[in-house]
């Protein structure tokens, strides 16, 4: 705890809670999605970047880029909340599309797939037939 008695962790402690290794949380930190400070050559995070590694994993888990992530992150120290909210949606919006094409294509390819085995089954199938 800092002398403001506010809370600290260590990127040890982050990479635990998180199920992540220091590397990653050195990455986002370079990203500049997190921000410690230094107590010599320690990082010491804050209770702000444990909540922003927080809803950085929360937007990797939706599939946003650690671009947008940022950007919105950062729009809560500096726009308003119906900003924030509303470029959230367009990034929601932008992301459901494009999951629902790759479940298009997936639909599409594994339809190919099972035409192709079927396919080689009617093929093996005569190829066991006496002739």
């Amino acid at each position: 705890m800092s002398a403001a008695n506010e809370a600290t962790y260590t990127i040890a402690e982050l990479a635990r809670e998180f199920s992540l290794t220091p590397r990653a949380i050195r990455h986002y930190e370079d990203q500049g999605l997190i921000t410690p400070a230094r107590s010599g050559v320690q990082r010491v995070y804050t209770k702000r970047d444990r909540t922003r590694l927080k809803l950085t994993l929360r937007g990797k888990r939706l599939g946003l880029s650690l671009a947008e992530i940022r950007e919105l992150i950062d729009m809560y120290d500096s726009a308003p909340e119906s900003s924030q909210l509303a470029r959230l949606l367009e990034v929601l919006a932008r992301q459901r599309a494009k999951l629902k094409q790759q479940r298009e294509d997936i639909e599409a390819v594994l339809g190919e797939l099972d035409a192709f085995e079927g396919q080689c089954r009617a093929l093996l199938q005569n190829k066991k037939k006496p002739s």
